[in-house]
């Protein structure tokens, strides 16, 4: 059996998380580590498992809020080039968990590919969105994934596709632990004409949405039919602030943080 020890050479101890997330705020993990390839990465799931250390995946940290108290076991952070990388083959798109979701929409739209143009804005790598299924009026990543590279609980690899690859509104049938490459099957088009739509779509949200402040996006899920943000605002809770952080008063489905901050607390 191995011990986390095995893995010092990719193991910090006692590291700050805030700085790893949008919302700038939350304490430190006790380990993070970050493998260098996919077997490797395999190899530290399996020693968490066997030696039952608790055990998460941070990203771009774009959509979570991390406890000021911090986060015990280890959390994962995957980069470098066995998970970051964007490969076009005719219309379909293979792109590593770590890839930010904005260089594989900029790599598709190049290459005359339509379907990812619709997401630009959302933040994040394209792991995490294809995982809660990000999107918004306008599609959805589910849309136009075909196929997902996945690590268990236990170290173990496969991929879901087909009849095993399902989704709904913010949430996937992909429930394994780390997500680590994504397959895109996309339609062609002419290159100019899939940017003006890009480009019309990234205007229109910078109107309405707070995209200049520090967030993680939206924050809650619209009930059937509603809007969770006009919900909020007809409340009177657009601009409430609890210590250093605010409901936008922009858009109230967003929580941003300031930047006149102490490192660690969200709130008084």
């Amino acid at each position: 059996m191995s011990s986390l020890s095995d893995f010092a050479e990719i193991t910090q101890a006692d590291v700050l998380l805030a700085p790893m997330t949008w919302l700038k705020v939350g304490g430190p993990a006790q380990n993070v580590v970050r493998p260098r390839t996919v077997d490797e990465l395999r190899a530290v799931v399996r020693c968490c498992f066997e030696n039952d250390i608790a055990i998460r995946v941070i990203g771009e940290g774009s959509n979570i809020l991390v406890p000021d108290d911090g986060v015990p076991g280890v959390v994962l952070r995957l980069e470098g080039d066995a998970f970051d990388y964007v490969r076009v083959d005719g219309a379909t798109v293979r792109a590593g968990a770590a890839t930010l979701l904005s260089h594989v929409i900029s790599r598709s739209v190049e290459a005359g590919l339509a379907g990812l143009e619709v997401l630009v804005g959302i933040p994040g790598p394209i792991g995490g969105a294809v995982k809660g299924n990000a999107g918004g009026r306008s599609g959805e990543i589910g849309d136009v994934t075909t196929a997902v590279s996945v690590v268990t609980g236990k170290g173990e690899q496969h991929t879901r596709r087909g009849e095993d690859l399902t989704f709904e509104y913010r949430r996937s049938s992909v429930n394994e632990l780390v997500v680590t490459e994504v397959e895109l099957t996309l339609q062609t088009g002419d290159a100019e004409a899939i940017s003006q739509r890009m480009r019309k779509l990234w205007i229109m949200k910078k109107a309405s949405q707070p995209l200049a402040f520090q967030s993680a996006g939206c924050i809650f899920k619209n009930p059937r039919g509603l809007s969770a943000g006009a919900l909020i605002e007809q409340a009177g809770l657009k601009g409430t602030r609890v210590g250093h952080c605010e409901v936008s008063d922009r858009h109230a489905n967003f929580i941003v943080t300031s930047e006149a901050r102490p490192p660690t607390k969200c709130s008084d």
